[in-house]
């Protein structure tokens, strides 16, 4: 009796040791997660200008609007008239850029939003190739240093991050693992005394098993409880990062840190009482 209250304190510090790690694990792939949707609405938001000749009518543009609504590469579009496009310049240089002559310089246009998946090089070059063959069609612009250049940088920044990802994971997997090998350390002459008394490996190793499974449970749910609680103190105080907000993959995350949690701490705990049935009396000491 005496030796498992003794044993129940290192329980209480094994589960504190999962639960951090855990939580620094789960926090590493909610940044992941919003890189992930920011990179993706950063490309939705990227305006491809398709510019109109100056005398086209309302009905041909909305006629070519409805043509590019239809293609699957385009999310929204948005006509501009001249008037409108000359209003919007106003409101921008906070003066009027009608010429001396009374003449809006401006033509009309149409603002085309890609999906993310179409926003490189090679996909705008096609697009605009294609959107170029209608005949009131005079341009079609979009910044090209930002197209080549969006997806490389991402890609680095991608790559930086799953370097970090795979070190903290290595690292999570060996700070558990030596949390919960303290926590058996504890408890190794109870594992030897049931083998000395002609108990069964299965037998010995069942009950440690079941207890590092809640432990595993108890320590995933304390993280996901913290990752949740800065997910939220965060959402509050930046209320952009609502937008980026992914429910499936912050579910799959959650998941994920439950799984790890309770197989580490599962495999770490079996692997500690494998030891010690193996270890010789006097080497307990």
């Amino acid at each position: 009796m005496a030796s498992r209250k003794k044993a129940k304190p290192s329980y209480t510090s094994a589960i504190i040791g999962i639960s951090l790690v855990l939580f620094l694990l789960g926090t590493l792939g909610w940044v992941v997660i919003n890189g992930h949707a920011l990179s993706g609405k950063f490309k939705e938001n990227m305006d491809v200008n398709v510019n109109l000749h100056d005398n086209t009518r309302p009905e041909l543009a909305q006629k070519l609007q409805a043509i590019l609504d239809r293609q699957p590469f385009v999310r929204q579009t948005r006509y501009i008239s001249k008037e409108d496009a000359l209003q919007e310049l106003t409101a921008l240089e906070g003066k009027d850029v009608v010429t001396n002559a009374g003449v809006n310089p401006l033509w009309p246009q149409i603002i085309v939003n890609l999906h993310s998946s179409y926003v490189a090089p090679d996909s705008l070059q096609k697009i605009s190739a294609f959107i170029r063959q209608s005949n009131i069609v005079t341009s079609v612009e979009y910044p090209v240093a930002v197209a080549q250049n969006i997806d490389s940088n991402f890609r680095r920044i991608g790559y930086v991050i799953g370097v970090l990802s795979v070190l903290l994971f290595i690292t999570v997997i060996v700070l558990i693992d030596n949390t919960v090998r303290l926590a058996m350390f504890s408890n190794r002459f109870i594992i030897k005394t049931m083998q000395m008394v002609g108990a069964t490996r299965w037998f010995i190793a069942r009950p440690f098993d079941g207890r590092a499974i809640v432990n595993g449970l108890i320590s995933a749910v304390i993280a996901i409880a913290g990752l949740w609680g800065v997910k939220s103190f965060a959402e509050n105080q930046i209320p952009d990062l609502k937008v980026l907000n992914n429910p499936p993959a912050i579910w799959a995350l959650f998941a994920g840190m439950l799984i790890v949690g309770i197989l580490i701490s599962l495999l770490s705990t079996h692997r500690s009482v494998s030891k010690y049935l193996k270890v010789r009396l006097d080497d307990l000491y």
